[in-house]
């Protein structure tokens, strides 16, 4: 298992995902984007991404950029693995190979990243275009929204989800797909079949 940038191709495949989890796509740009990739199977096991946002500099010396970690998702054949952990990991990397020295995040998820040093600020701490974005996503997304912040050097990765990560594998659910006649609304004890022997 590992997690690289996301391909241009991967587009409508991150969009699909971001629709049916009911996750933030706001100035979507797949290249924002990094994704879980199992590398026995090839298969796809999650994403997330880091959002750069401008902010009014009052002094010349002063970022004026702040980055947000938004969109976290992971299939659910891929749940309870390591595997968000890691996204979120790769993405603070990011960050910091950026030259951010904190990293902002707006979610209704905040117990899971406390686990990795984030901690719940004022609203009122918030750099502008997070005070508003904020707002917006509790309305369109996450009503239960509250900001987090992490200084990278202050990120930490449980031991249990970067052992986990290494043994991940898709879990996929025994589903008995044996179909019976009743699955087909044919009531077995009255229905003839084309072939019926008659035995």
């Amino acid at each position: 298992m590992y997690v690289r940038d996301a391909k241009n191709r991967e587009e409508v495949w991150l969009l699909d995902h971001i629709e049916s989890m009911g996750l933030d796509d706001t100035a979507f740009r797949s290249r924002d984007y990094v994704v879980a990739i199992d590398e026995v199977s090839g298969e796809k096991a999650g994403f997330g991404r880091i959002r750069v946002h401008k902010v009014d500099a009052e002094h010349e010396d002063e970022r004026a950029e702040v980055c947000e970690l938004t969109s976290i998702g992971v299939l659910e054949g891929w749940r309870g693995q390591g595997v968000g952990a890691h996204i979120i990991e790769r993405l603070v990397e990011y960050a910091g190979d950026e030259g951010f020295d904190t990293v902002y995040s707006l979610t209704g998820e905040s117990a899971y990243l406390a686990q990795f040093g984030f901690r719940r600020i004022n609203e009122k701490q918030l750099p502008e275009p997070l005070q508003e974005r904020l707002s917006e996503k509790r309305d369109r997304t996450d009503p239960d929204a509250v900001p987090l912040e992490v200084e990278i050097d202050r990120f930490q990765m449980p031991n249990r989800l970067r052992e986990a990560f290494k043994q991940a594998s898709e879990q996929r659910e025994e589903d008995g797909t044996d179909e019976t006649a009743e699955d087909f609304g044919i009531d077995p004890d009255t229905a003839t079949y084309k072939y019926d022997t008659g035995r």
